[in-house]
């Protein structure tokens, strides 16, 4: 595994980001493990992790777009945190765009956030994490609805490597079948387990045996072929 990947994983659970336990996900499902990108909090946590997206981006799409947008909510400071490492190592500036949860009638009106789209802007979403896939069914139409855009893809901190809607490939393959572009993340989940199964960070062995057995039964039910 790359060096950067496993640096990546030490730095979510370091963040407190990425959890282990009992968690009942957005699509109802009883989860061994949970990733929030809410929990990082302060500039040097937002700064590394911008940095981290802007270099995912950069190795998956070159220069390849002009805006990254963020979904309400988490999406708003990954958006924001990505486009500013961008600029920084990369030296090009693209735009950052978000979603109001509600249309605001006053003042900045409408339901974006950020820069404004407009035809023939290249897009790619960032998320924290893409479970099912129903966050993109309800990103998707707010998109297409502000202008002509073409989305580019979709970037994630962690492909949980789980089924989507359809219950057959994985939520990122699925994007990509139904909505035609590219998705991709900085690590998946078998990439975590296999940095931290037994292994002990910091003192802590976080992916035990029990831990381990839990991870795949779940992944009996819920994994993607």
């Amino acid at each position: 595994m790359e060096q950067y990947k496993q640096e990546f994983i030490e730095f979510m659970v370091d963040s407190n980001v990425l959890k282990f336990g009992e968690f009942t996900l957005k699509s109802g499902r009883k989860s061994p493990f949970f990733m929030n990108a809410g929990a990082y909090v302060t500039g040097a946590q937002l700064k590394k992790l911008g940095e981290y997206y802007a270099r995912a981006i950069h190795e998956n799409y070159g220069d390849d777009f002009d805006v990254l947008f963020g979904p309400a909510y988490k999406g708003i400071p990954l958006s924001v945190a990505a486009t500013i490492a961008y600029s920084e190592l990369y030296g090009r500036e693209v735009r950052y765009c978000s979603n109001r949860k509600e249309v605001k009638d006053h003042g900045d009106v409408g339901i974006l956030l950020g820069s404004s789209l407009k035809d023939g802007d290249r897009v790619i979403i960032i998320e924290d994490v893409t479970t099912s896939g129903k966050s993109i069914e309800e990103t998707f139409p707010i998109l297409t609805a502000q202008a002509k855009v073409e989305v580019k893809g979709l970037m994630v901190s962690l492909n949980r490597m789980e089924k989507g809607l359809m219950g057959k490939g994985s939520a990122l393959q699925e994007i990509k079948e139904k909505y035609g572009f590219d998705a991709h993340a900085i690590v998946t989940m078998q990439e975590v387990t296999e940095h931290l199964y037994n292994r002990p960070y910091k003192g802590k062995v976080y992916i035990d045996d029990a831990l381990k057995e839990a991870i795949d039964r779940y992944y009996e039910i819920y994994g993607a072929q």
